[in-house]
């Protein structure tokens, strides 16, 4: 984000997450930072997070897209409602296709922007898929899902950066999140199938 804003650009966000991650410290039921990275990322929350790198917000509300919710906070509803980010739930997933909610994302998101920052927590594909993370919610995206939302953000072209979170080796199951996650990447940069 800091790159582009030198750059006098902005940047998107996908986030694509079981959860909304829209949490502050008040608003936390458990009080975890790591239900508060995207609160922060679009300026909510206390000083000492949301400006770290010098300044505050790293990506407007209205650029933002979360894909695959499915378990959130009363308080993080609201958080989510009346900020202006773009929520895509599984519910949104199951009626519209995944095809047309990354689409409609990837739209939202480069609207006015130099392309977008990709968040991929492994916590939105199902816990059948991928059991190697630290906070499962059943009723996720499917393997085949993932790889598609994978394969339609490279064939946008304007993906500028990434990241894949929440791999825990130590829950994994013979490393099936960890070798999900690297063929993910490895979609979002191009491989294909033929």
């Amino acid at each position: 984000a800091n790159h582009f804003r030198k750059q006098h650009a902005k940047l998107g966000l996908i986030w694509i997450d079981a959860h909304a991650d829209m949490n502050t410290p008040e608003s936390s039921p458990s009080g975890n930072v790591h239900g508060m990275p995207l609160a922060c990322c679009i300026g909510l929350g206390p000083p000492e997070l949301t400006h770290i790198g010098g300044y505050a917000p790293k990506v407007e509300p209205n650029s933002v897209a979360i894909i695959g919710l499915r378990s959130v906070d009363e308080i993080e509803r609201q958080n989510v409602r009346g900020t202006g980010v773009h929520p895509f739930t599984m519910r949104d997933i199951d009626e519209r296709g995944l095809r047309s909610v990354m689409r409609e994302a990837i739209q939202h998101v480069s609207n006015g922007n130099a392309g977008f920052h990709l968040s991929f927590d492994m916590d939105a594909v199902d816990p059948h898929e991928a059991p190697g993370v630290g906070t499962p919610v059943r009723g996720g995206i499917t393997y085949r899902e993932a790889h598609l939302a994978m394969e339609t953000i490279c064939d946008s072209g304007l993906m500028a950066s990434m990241e894949v979170v929440e791999v825990n080796p130590v829950i994994d199951e013979v490393n099936r999140t960890a070798l999900l996650a690297v063929e993910l990447v490895m979609s979002a940069m191009g491989k294909r199938i033929l």
